[in-house]
């Protein structure tokens, strides 16, 4: 298959996110929450995600720009009809706020080429509420 025919909405995203209050000083204007996502491969070729991009927004505007190789310090590759998740965190100075972002990956086939020869392709990660469990009654 080439990667040109590849279609990258055949890779979900799926987003679950929690509040750690154990983790936050709201009287320090500071809100960590965990966020865990669910990375799925629904095409027929394995794909590799190398790198990803956040913009995390307060509500106040305040934005933070994160960049980097990998997930959790990994650079995963999801096979045809597999998924792979992990967890990860952000602190933001309000009760509500958002996230969204991109992942970099490539087309892992054929699998003996390094993959930073391979082309890239872009899925972008839908925006995503962060709140405190009363913020948003």
């Amino acid at each position: 298959m080439s990667s040109t025919a590849f279609n990258p909405a055949l890779v979900g995203i799926n987003v679950v996110t929690t509040y750690l209050p154990s983790h936050s000083q709201p009287e320090d204007d500071r809100y960590t929450f965990a966020y865990t996502i669910t990375i799925s491969n629904a095409s027929d070729v394995p794909v590799q995600l190398l790198s990803r991009h956040w913009v995390i927004t307060d509500a106040a505007d305040n934005v933070q720009e994160v960049r980097g190789d990998g997930v959790i310090g990994e650079q995963p590759i999801i096979y045809p009809d597999d998924a792979f998740q992990y967890t990860s965190g952000a602190t933001i100075n309000t009760p509500v706020g958002y996230m969204e972002g991109s992942y970099y990956m490539v087309v892992r086939e054929p699998m003996d080429i390094d993959p930073h020869e391979l082309p890239t392709f872009e899925v972008p990660i839908p925006a995503f509420s962060l709140h405190t469990p009363t913020a948003l009654n």
